[in-house]
Formats: structure tokens, sequence, C-alpha cells
């Protein structure tokens, strides 16, 4: 399968272009760009029945289906998701943790391209558009990073932003990335990436698992600046202490497992063939 991006035909006055039955299957995400690959949006929710019409608003209709995972919510998360967006398809999880849920969320997706999307509201679906971008450009894995030139965010404490600091500090270190974020859930990449992240753990860690895995495997990432909002409504089940240590723990474990054979970069590669 080959992934191609082509800009979008500017229409001249009064005429109307002739479309090639090829550009029907396109499909536009900006004035300037249309692709071909499908995007999956996951949304790993429990009880954020409130947060759900912001979320949902702000995703771009050209996306090719959401999956919503829910989490045994209590409250009508589910009934709201659908009557937002009435396609969306629903994947009850069966275990607990983000990572559980991503992880069912993944298995269920059909497009080549996957988003990964906090349900409290943090994330602005109008970046999608950036990483998308990333991907058909050549990346395999766009990270979302606060840290970027052009990111930011309005829900860390102190004391979050300073083990965030730390722990990506150390990933850097041990592992030879160059990130300017760890901890943080907004990402994409192309659904062959799923093969080498091969997930294993069930909580908040997940984040820093993939972006070991994604580098200990040589895949190409691309860091995608990215601001955080404060969560609207409710309160999150992160604990920055009890979710540090676990996050310490997947460093220290990737660490000292076999390390995978990174392929030397190639300047401009193109995605592999999906499968």
């Amino acid at each position: 399968m080959t992934f191609v991006v082509r800009p979008l035909a500017e229409k001249a006055q009064n005429v109307t272009p002739a479309v090639p039955e090829e550009a029907r299957f396109y499909r536009q995400i900006s004035s300037h760009l249309a692709i071909a690959p499908p995007v999956s949006i996951v949304i790993p929710a429990m009880n954020e029945a409130e947060n759900l019409p912001y979320v949902f608003k702000s995703l771009p209709g050209w996306i090719h289906e959401v999956v919503l995972v829910d989490g045994n919510s209590t409250d009508d998360t589910i009934a709201v998701a659908r009557e937002l967006w009435p396609d969306v398809k629903v994947v009850p999880q069966r275990g607990q943790g983000k990572g559980d849920a991503l992880t069912s969320g993944f298995a269920a997706c059909t497009g080549e391209i996957v988003v990964m999307v906090d349900a409290d509201g943090s994330a602005d679906g109008a970046e999608i558009v950036s990483y998308v971008s990333a991907l058909v450009a050549g990346a395999d894995f766009a990270k979302g990073s606060r840290f970027a030139n052009g990111g930011g965010t309005d829900d860390m404490t102190p004391v979050r932003k300073l083990g965030n600091r730390v722990l990506t500090s150390l990933v850097n270190r041990k592992f030879g990335a160059r990130y300017t974020d760890l901890c943080y859930g907004y990402n994409a990449f192309w659904r062959y990436c799923l093969d080498d992240i091969d997930l294993d753990c069930a909580g908040f860690e997940v984040e820093t698992l993939m972006n070991i895995r994604v580098v200990r495997a040589g895949l190409r990432v691309q860091e995608i600046p990215s601001h955080e909002y404060e969560r609207i409504h409710g309160t999150s089940n992160l604990r920055a202490v009890r979710d540090g240590l676990r996050v310490l723990r997947v460093i220290l474990r990737e660490h000292g497992g076999k390390r995978h054979k990174a392929p030397a970069a190639v300047p401009g590669a193109t995605p592999r063939e999906g499968s």
C-alpha cells in the first residue's frame, strides 16, 4: 500500500476543474492538503459525559472513525458519545487503567493512522492536522510536546513539571532520545508501529513505554508542539508520586531489557507500507 499526500488544486475563477477518479479517495484536511490514509481517533474515557461535548466539538469532520473505549462508566458517557457522534465505535474496557484502555482501542481501529486523544477536554482537536501532516510527510510517530517551541500547558503543577523534566532527561540519556516532553498522551502514529510498540502495561506509564519503544525500534519520531488545557469537569485519576514511580520502573525495566537494533536514519524517509 502506498500513502500519498496531495496538495489541493486551486479553483480558477468561474471554472470548475475536472475531478480525477483517484481524487475521490482523498479527504480534505485543510485548504491546501488532502490525504488518502484513513485516520482513527482513540479516546479512552471513564465517567467523562460532561467533557465529551468539548472533545467531540473540536474533532475535525474529515476523520475516518472515532473509537471510544469505555472504562465501565457509571454516568452517561456512552449515550453522550453516541448522540454527539452517531457512528462512534464504542469498545468496552475489560481491564483497568489507561494503558489497558488504549490497547483495546488500538485493536479496534481500522484506520492506517491512529491518534490518541484524552477525554477530559485538555486536548485541542484542531491540532490533529499537525500530527497527521507530520506522518504523511515521513514520520512514523508524531509525539505531542508541551515544552517544544510553540507548546504549553495550563494543567501541570510545579511538582509534575519537575518530575516530567527529570524523567525526560533520564529517557534521553538512557535511550539516546531527544525528547522535550515524556508523559503526554496526545500522540499519533501509523498503525504498523504497533508491531514495534507492543504495549504491555496498564496505567498512565503507557505514554512513556510507547516513547521508549519507538526509539528502541529506530522509528522516525517528530515532536509536535501542543497546548494542554485544564481538565474542564471532574478530577483526574493521575497521581503525581504514584504514577511517577510507575514511569520510573518502566524506564528501568526497558533499559535493562534487550534493545532493538536501531537502523540508521535516512533523511527524507517515507513511512513503511501499512499492513
